[in-house]
C-alpha cells in the first residue's frame, strides 16, 4: 500500500492562469484553512500550501490540529509548535 497526500481543494477553483481569488462561500475544514481564507474568503495558491503545512505539523508532532488541547486554551497546533520551537531554540 502506498498512501498519497493530495487535493487540498482550493487549487481547482482557479481558472487556467489565475493565481488568486475571493469567494463569499467559504468551504472546508477550519483547522486546515489559511487564515485569510477562513476570515475574508481570499484564497491563492498559498492556501493549499498552508493546508499541506498543517498536515506536515500533524505528522511530525503526532497531534491533530482539530480537537487540539493545550492548558493555554489560546494555543492551537500552530501556536503549540511555535512555542515548542522557541523553547527548543533557548535550550540549544
Amino acid at each position: 500500500m502506498n498512501p498519497k497526500i493530495s487535493d487540498f481543494g482550493l487549487a481547482r477553483a482557479f481558472g487556467g492562469d489565475e493565481i488568486e481569488g475571493n469567494t463569499n462561500r467559504v468551504i472546508g475544514t477550519y483547522g486546515y484553512m489559511a487564515p485569510e481564507y477562513a476570515s475574508d474568503g481570499k484564497f491563492s495558491v498559498k492556501s493549499d500550501v498552508f493546508s499541506f503545512g498543517i498536515l506536515l505539523l500533524e505528522i511530525i508532532s503526532g497531534k491533530k490540529n482539530r480537537g487540539f488541547y493545550h492548558s493555554d486554551n489560546k494555543l492551537n497546533l500552530i501556536g503549540h509548535v511555535s512555542k515548542m520551537h522557541t523553547t527548543f531554540s533557548n535550550i540549544v
